[in-house]
């Protein structure tokens, strides 16, 4: 039953949005991140994203990479999703310190009832930038599926840069970790 509800899931949301191929190589997200990625990525686009981008491999409900670029002191993260309904809105400030944006993109990622645990943080560099690296374990509250995710950020110019990834913690996560680690290394902010 439930494979069946993910299914409708699925299919409603390719209905209500659109995919397209990311091409291998640099893309720009946003004016002023590139990001060099190769293999078969798609780019998802749906209603309740904004203002992040989805990019998937497998499928958006086996692996997803949360790609935020430019996101402005004041911005609310995913404000038409339908798990924002009569919940508590996020918002990015560009004072923020690295725990309060690993803690935002936590209370972003588990708003819908999932559940979520930081199992590392540390300071790493991303995009040319002083940045941070983080890695988290999450359950999935729709199928209770156990997730692993791993993340990397930078404020730079009062402007927040990011990269979530999260796949099924047992197959998926370990086949796609090292790629998203060197996505991550190459990563370029303007």
């Amino acid at each position: 039953m439930k494979n069946l509800l993910i299914l409708a899931l699925a299919m409603l949301l390719a209905a209500c949005g659109t995919v397209r191929k990311v091409e291998s190589g640099a893309n720009l997200v946003g004016e002023r991140m590139s990001i060099k990625v190769d293999g078969n990525w798609n780019h998802l686009d749906f209603p309740g994203i904004k203002p992040a981008q989805i990019w998937t491999m497998e499928g958006v409900t086996i692996d997803e990479l949360l790609v935020y670029s430019g996101i402005r002191d004041g911005q609310i993260m995913h404000p038409d999703s339908p798990a924002s309904e009569k919940r508590k809105d996020f918002v990015f400030r560009k004072t923020m310190q690295t725990e309060e944006i690993v803690s935002m993109l936590e209370g972003v990622l588990s708003r819908d009832g999932s559940t979520f645990k930081l199992r590392k943080l540390e300071p790493y560099p991303f995009g040319g930038r002083k940045g941070f690296r983080f890695e988290y374990e999450r359950v999935r509250k729709i199928d209770n599926v156990q997730m692993r995710g791993v993340g990397f950020g930078a404020i730079d110019k009062e402007e927040l840069f990011a990269l979530v990834y999260q796949a099924p913690r047992l197959t998926f996560f370990p086949r796609h970790q090292s790629r998203i680690e060197t996505i991550a290394k190459a990563v370029s902010i303007k």
